[in-house]
């Protein structure tokens, strides 16, 4: 799985290093960086996928335009790899032209095994991308292309994991709707119900029983079960539903997802994602708590930390609410970066939130919410960096 994340010149960002553990917590002030790196992933998971570099750039915020920071025209993204005492690191490095066009400079493949460095480079001339050469699955022994043989096995590690990343972004209006049966869920979730209803029908009740354990401590109506059916003669689309306990009645109403509140649908999305994405997957979510009520801060850390830990899919979150900053305890505090910026240069930084020198004088005068909201964080920093 990804342990790390390097971005050279890179949109805002000059050189930083992104951490990545089980459950990563991305924090910063708007325009601070924290959506650069999520692109950064992003770039990376499409061209692993097969899709040329050019349009894996155009298809990213700003496009071609703020790839790299200005005023230069080379950027560099390097992901770590590590499976058990092994770290393989992949390093793509490219140059926008002034007519738009993209080059592939070269690609670095390294090994590190019992402190021995091994490397691999390749460069323009010789081969258009390492993605492509090996991710393809085309090599087959050295001779074929040059390429040494231990490169296959190493791309093919680092390539699993950097397909698995998920950008994921829930939206509840798309999940208002029939959908159609689907073996994974989209990046928008709207065809939740299609992939709960496509699951066996064991594995759809585990599922909606987890989905509905956690539905039912949400600050709401009293939830008694969260599924999915079939619809049609041919079954071919589903439906989301939800039974709910109205008033002092106890009388029970079936509501389908058209009623259902978009921060509700939001927490369900989340669940689905965690539970029927592949293990060893990277779950990536811009602004997570978006559209939730503060109150359910709490239940979505414990659901994001221990259904990534029962299921080995690590998770990578972005926010800047208070209230999702108050649940974190102190034991998260080894898990959070601060993206801000440096007051001289401008460019975006990371730093880890344990790595602050004055954090234990900020803690005492409050929650990490708390220092957010007052901006004590950002100023800290930039009293080390300015």
């Amino acid at each position: 799985m990804i342990t790390e994340l390097r971005l050279e010149n890179w949109k805002s960002f000059g050189e930083a290093t992104l951490y990545i553990d089980p459950l990563s917590i991305l924090i910063g002030t708007n325009a601070s960086g924290k959506s650069n790196v999520l692109d950064a992933l992003q770039f990376l998971q499409r061209i692993a996928n097969g899709t040329n570099v050019k349009d894996a750039l155009n298809g990213l915020r700003g496009g071609l335009d703020w790839v790299v920071k200005k005023p230069n025209n080379v950027f560099s993204l390097s992901v770590t790899n590590q499976i058990l005492d092994d770290k393989y690191q992949y390093t793509i490095r490219c140059e926008i032209k002034k007519n738009q066009d993209v080059i592939i400079i070269d690609e670095c493949l390294t090994v590190l095994n019992y402190k021995k460095e091994f490397r691999y480079h390749t460069d323009s001339q010789r081969i258009s991308s390492l993605y492509v050469q090996l991710f393809s699955k085309t090599i087959k022994t050295e001779g074929e292309s040059g390429i040494p043989i231990w490169c296959g096995s190493v791309a093919m590690n680092i390539g699993v994991s950097v397909r698995r990343v998920v950008m994921f972004n829930p939206i509840a209006s798309t999940m208002k709707h029939y959908s159609t049966l689907s073996d994974q869920i989209d990046s928008d979730a709207g065809n939740i119900a299609g992939v709960l209803a496509a699951l066996s029908p064991e594995k759809q009740k585990e599922i909606e029983d987890t989905l509905t354990q956690y539905a039912n401590r949400l600050p709401e109506r009293d939830i008694h079960r969260v599924y999915a059916e079939k619809v049609g003669k041919l079954g071919k689309d589903a439906m989301l539903y939800c039974d709910e306990k109205w008033g002092e009645s106890g009388e029970v109403f079936t509501v389908d997802a058209r009623a259902m509140s978009d921060g509700t649908l939001r927490f369900l999305a989340i669940l689905t994602a965690l539970l029927t994405l592949p293990e060893g997957s990277l779950l990536a979510i811009d602004e997570v708590d978006n559209g939730f009520h503060p109150s359910r801060a709490h239940l979505l850390l414990e659901a994001l930390q221990t259904i990534g830990k029962q299921r080995n899919i690590d998770v990578l979150v972005t926010t800047h609410n208070p209230a999702l900053l108050d649940a974190l305890g102190t034991e998260f505090v080894p898990f959070v970066t601060v993206a801000h910026r440096d007051s001289i240069t401008g460019e975006s930084k990371l730093t880890l939130l344990e790595d602050i020198e004055q954090l234990p004088k900020l803690l005492a005068q409050g929650t990490v919410g708390k220092l957010s909201t007052q901006g004590l964080i950002e100023k800290s920093l930039e009293s080390v960096h300015g």
